[in-house]
């Protein structure tokens, strides 16, 4: 498993490519029980066949992306996914020294009678992911928004809670969770928490 680049001997392993394949399997598990497949082939809302997986780019496009796989592969529905850039909705753009990097969002619509389903790797003040729930109702209005996280590490600053997590991790303010991914890194797949030295 190769070491994150920054302050590799304070960081500890929390999850290798195993673990992370797992816990996103887990994860599909989980939707598929709360948004169960139509028994009737008649799509109804809050069907698994009316759900949509949106990541936050970059590692949460990768892990919708897995999970939708997952979903496939368990249940023989083929869930859409879509990306969600939340660039020009968070709440800090006018006091960062640089503007974000804005990407294309790209959504499965209609998103009316939907449950969309927000993913990123990483959950922590809350802020990215209210930026994500503004983005997506610029599009439409879907019938639910759920969020599933591989990585929630505590310390909300807005009352948004996950309804599927891959692992709690709490963590001190001022750790950080280094997420990698084989798609979006070109490492191995791994989560590793770096502390103060």
């Amino acid at each position: 498993m190769k070491q994150p680049r920054q302050n590799s001997s304070a960081a500890v392993p929390v999850m290798d490519a195993e673990t992370v394949r797992r816990a996103l399997r887990r994860i599909a598990h989980e939707i598929i029980e709360r948004n169960p497949p139509s028994a009737t082939g008649r799509i109804r809302r809050g069907e698994l066949e009316q759900v949509a997986l949106v990541g936050i780019p970059a590692r949460g496009v990768e892990i919708a992306r897995r999970v939708a796989g997952f979903i496939r592969e368990i249940a023989n529905v083929e869930v859409e996914t879509g990306i969600i850039d939340v660039a020009m909705h968070r709440d800090d753009v006018g006091t960062r020294p640089e503007l974000p990097v804005v990407r294309a969002s790209n959504l499965p619509l209609p998103l009316e009678d939907r449950t969309v389903i927000i993913i990123d790797d990483v959950l922590y003040t809350g802020r990215t992911v209210r930026a994500a729930m503004d983005a997506i109702n610029s599009f439409g209005r879907p019938a639910r928004i759920q969020l599933a996280v591989l990585i929630d590490r505590g310390h909300r600053e807005l009352p948004i809670r996950p309804d599927y997590v891959g692992k709690n991790l709490p963590t001190a303010t001022r750790e950080q969770i280094q997420v990698r991914l084989q798609q979006t890194d070109n490492e191995a797949d791994a989560v590793w928490l770096e502390r103060e030295s």
